[in-house]
């Protein structure tokens, strides 16, 4: 879920070719930022370029990819989107592991 201008600094759109999660979704819609297999951490360069970012803006705070997956999961929850559809965009094979971000929204 990123704008058409990020996806346009991703190269080729921020396509890429389906996995055996997405095989079925539009290209448009597919994420362009996934760890090349469940439990392996995310490309080098992507955590490089995050913490870049963060350096350029001035946040001093340790701040993490993680940090970032997880405060957009819980903004979706605190905006009333549906706990399921937050477990499928996250990739959650079971709501428990989604259910985690119940316990930090205020609401």
């Amino acid at each position: 879920m990123l704008s058409s201008e990020t996806l346009a600094l991703c190269g080729n759109g921020g396509r890429r070719a389906p996995s055996r999660h997405d095989a079925q979704t539009p290209v448009p819609e597919r994420c362009c930022f996934l760890a090349p297999r469940a439990g392996k951490p995310r490309p080098p360069q992507l955590n490089r370029l995050f913490h870049e970012a963060a350096d350029a803006a001035g946040i001093r705070k340790g701040v993490t990819l993680h940090a970032l997956r997880h405060s957009f999961a819980t903004h979706l929850l605190e905006d009333g989107t549906d706990i399921r559809f937050i477990q499928a965009l996250l990739g959650h094979d079971k709501l428990d592991t989604t259910a985690r971000y119940t316990r930090v929204a205020p609401a």
